[in-house]
């Protein structure tokens, strides 16, 4: 099965909690505190591996969580890190957020890395927290939370060539003609279901040419495929990435030039680009009654939009030698700029600055959003009186406390920060 598109949920580690200790030793009477911080959690990021052609690993298995950071302990001891996690997918895979729509990076060059959740930084222990007037703190902070998110995985192969057409035109054929590819022939339409991959090798022809091109057989569209009819929607977009387009028309039908018209108004549906690539229009089925007019026909009607067409049996192997002749001098030069595979692309979104913050009236209360303060929330620990004391003044500090009093804040109201609720008071927070 060809999978090119599926949906997972990917969740990094927490970071591990700090620890409160204080050094208990023989003739020690004063120790001090030693509590050691919790390590970070681990990330979950997403690599390229070339040995991948479909998102099949991910069928189904569709959660992925990497391990939490370790929680520190006494004498100074850190928590373990947690390990990053490493999904592999293959070259041309296009990550977005499910919930946004956002893309978030477009993977195509080999062994390309990106992090797709970040894993929390572990909470500092106690000892960060001694000063010279207060030497025996009790406050240490908990690891951070973790991010997690669904991804969509879209799957757009990369190939050199690519072969569209109407079901039974005769693509998988000419592929199997073409390389060594054994795709499934068969004299009905929609015999091919997922595409298919060939490797052409250019030296058999010409010892000094070493380029072997990768050619993908897309499954036959049908009018209305830009729209989704027929399978055309769920494969149009593996012609995105082609540096040559071939048009495979089967003109031993009366229709050939319809059918040649109708698949061209689908691509410039899809994407106008696609009309612009490199390519040209192969008349397929040459050998057939009546195909030679039909194909001299269709050859007189694609010049007038400056298209070239080329008269073909794949099944006999006539006009082959020539078609490739034409695709050595359509494809890049090897070691050009050109045949150098885009280095692909990571989306960088601006984030606000850790200072900012945002205080929202709601129907039942406050909301307070903002980087900082709510990695603060996160990490305190309100059933320590010392911690939930050391939050008040960041709140004060940060300018939240006064925020909140001007938008109108009471005793009672509920002010929520990240998954926190928190009560206001007249005195400190409940």
């Amino acid at each position: 099965m060809f999978l090119d598109h599926v949906t997972i949920w990917v969740a990094a580690g927490g970071g591990g909690d700090g620890a409160s200790t204080f050094r208990r030793e023989a003739h020690v009477p004063r120790g001090g505190p030693d509590g050691g911080d919790g390590g970070r959690g681990g990330s979950v990021y997403l690599r390229v591996d070339v040995g991948q052609t479909t998102l099949q690993d991910f069928r189904f298995k569709h959660h992925f969580r990497a391990p939490a950071g370790g929680a520190g302990a006494g004498a100074k001891r850190h928590g373990r890190a947690g390990r990053d996690i490493d999904l592999v997918v293959p070259p041309g895979t296009a990550v977005f957020d499910r919930d946004s729509g956002d893309l978030l990076a477009d993977l195509v060059a080999p062994g390309q890395r990106v992090m797709v959740a970040r894993g929390g930084r572990g909470g500092l222990g106690n000892v960060h927290f001694a000063t010279a007037t207060h030497r025996t703190p009790h406050h240490a902070q908990r690891g951070e939370p973790a991010e997690e998110r669904w991804l969509r995985l879209e799957l757009r192969l990369i190939a050199d060539i690519g072969l569209v057409g109407l079901p039974n035109a005769g693509k998988s054929t000419l592929l199997a003609a073409l390389t060594a590819a054994t795709p499934k022939i068969a004299a009905y339409p929609f015999t091919t279901l997922e595409p298919n991959l060939g490797v052409l090798d250019l030296g058999l022809t010409d010892p000094e040419d070493t380029r072997r091109p990768t050619i993908a057989d897309v499954p036959g569209l049908i009018e209305g495929a830009s729209g989704g009819a027929g399978l055309g929607h769920a494969f149009l977009r593996h012609v995105e990435r082609t540096r040559v387009l071939l048009h495979v028309v089967d003109v031993a039908t009366p229709t050939a030039l319809a059918d040649h018209a109708a698949i061209r108004e689908e691509l410039r549906l899809h994407d106008p680009a696609l009309l612009a690539k490199p390519g040209f229009v192969v008349a397929n089925k040459i050998d057939l009654p009546g195909a030679a007019e039909r194909a001299a026909e269709l050859a007189r009607s694609v010049a007038a939009d400056g298209e070239a067409c080329l008269a073909v049996s794949a099944m006999t192997g006539q006009g082959l030698p020539e078609l490739v002749g034409r695709l050595r001098t359509l494809l890049p030069v090897a070691g050009s700029d050109e045949a150098v595979m885009p280095a692909g692309v990571v989306v960088h979104r601006f984030e606000q600055a850790a200072s900012t913050f945002s205080v929202q009236r709601e129907a039942d209360g406050y909301r307070v959003r903002g980087r900082r303060i709510e990695r603060l929330v996160a990490q305190t620990d309100f059933d320590n009186e010392e911690s939930a004391e050391r939050f008040q003044r960041d709140l004060e500090r940060l300018g939240i406390d006064r925020e909140l009093r001007r938008a109108g804040v009471t005793a009672g109201d509920t002010v929520r920060i990240g998954s926190h609720e928190l009560a206001w008071g007249d005195e400190p927070w409940a």
